[in-house]
């Protein structure tokens, strides 16, 4: 039989990879799109070769008829509620109507399944999800990634560049998973086309304490950089719960204070990793923490 993808968010920063690692690999791809889509993004997909739905009221009987003779639907939707829970659940009820047999949730993240109500506002959403996914008939797969690789060098306060300072919360030497985007995206192709994988897959492209990377990036930039560390993670929550009081911007997906929460969930011996399943597609080529901080150094040059 052959493999045909349906993506949907692809034309999401995750999603777009997706796609291109599907592509990549001969996959006959459908990918979802509204009527407001970025008319760039399509064309861009269109030329990758991705046939795309245009779905205008994003209910069942659009979406059956996009997942009819799909073989697996990979959601990489991302939002608050109305996303991760209201909008998955019509994608997931239209590929169950339409027979497709396999099913990958938007998660791409830390190991929820451990953590409790209240720890983390989007991963608490995926975990309601996951509630509803996993008594309907379809075989799903989760992938855990950790957090991406990518953010160490913009958006996640970790490596400190014109300060030379690595900030952490925590213990010095627990390790953390990391993950690029493109190794995420290339990943979840492989778990797309694959047609026994388990209800959840974790990975990573590197697995550092920040004491390592301290060390790699002094290797990588030449400077000496030293460690900082402001408090453990019961400090870490009580600024959580300060900041998101004092700015809710609960309609937000990313403010400040989610950004913590992951963090703190980072450092919480709950997401410790046991065992990876990086070797089940042993042709990937994984990106160390150190690859990435050496293409950023050069790119500054």
């Amino acid at each position: 039989m052959e493999k045909v993808i349906l993506v949907a968010g692809a034309n999401g920063n995750v999603g777009l990879r997706i796609v291109k690692a599907l592509v990549n690999r001969g996959a006959e791809i459908r990918v979802t799109a509204c009527p407001g889509s970025n008319p760039e993004t399509v064309k861009t997909l269109e030329q990758l070769g991705a046939k795309v739905y245009t779905i205008h009221n994003w209910n069942s009987q659009e979406l059956t008829s996009a997942c009819d003779d799909v073989t697996c639907v990979v959601s990489s939707l991302a939002g608050l509620r109305n996303v991760i829970i209201d909008a998955q659940k019509v994608l997931l009820d239209a590929a169950i109507a339409a027979g497709v047999p396999r099913f990958i949730p938007s998660d791409y993240s830390l190991d929820f399944t451990k953590f409790n109500d209240g720890d983390n506002r989007n991963l608490d959403l995926r975990r309601e999800f996951h509630h509803y996914l996993d008594k309907t008939s379809i075989a799903a797969t989760t992938i855990f990634n950790g957090a991406f690789t990518d953010m160490l060098t913009n958006e996640m306060p970790l490596i400190l560049f014109k300060q030379i300072l690595i900030l952490y919360w925590g213990k010095a030497d627990y390790r953390w998973g990391f993950t690029t985007m493109d190794n995420t995206a290339e990943y979840t192709a492989n778990v797309a086309l694959d047609a026994a994988t388990p209800r959840y897959l974790r990975i990573a492209g590197d697995l550092i304490n920040p004491n390592e990377v301290k060390a790699v990036a002094s290797e990588v930039t030449g400077e000496k950089f030293r460690m900082f560390s402001p408090g453990g993670k019961g400090l870490l929550g009580v600024i959580i719960k300060i900041a998101r009081k004092l700015s809710p911007a609960e309609n937000e997906l990313y403010p400040a204070w989610q950004g913590m929460q992951y963090m703190h969930n980072m450092i919480d011996e709950r997401s410790k990793i046991e065992k990876l399943d990086n070797d089940r597609y042993p042709q990937m080529k994984w990106t160390t923490v150190k690859d990435v901080l050496t293409s950023y150094r050069a790119g500054l040059n």
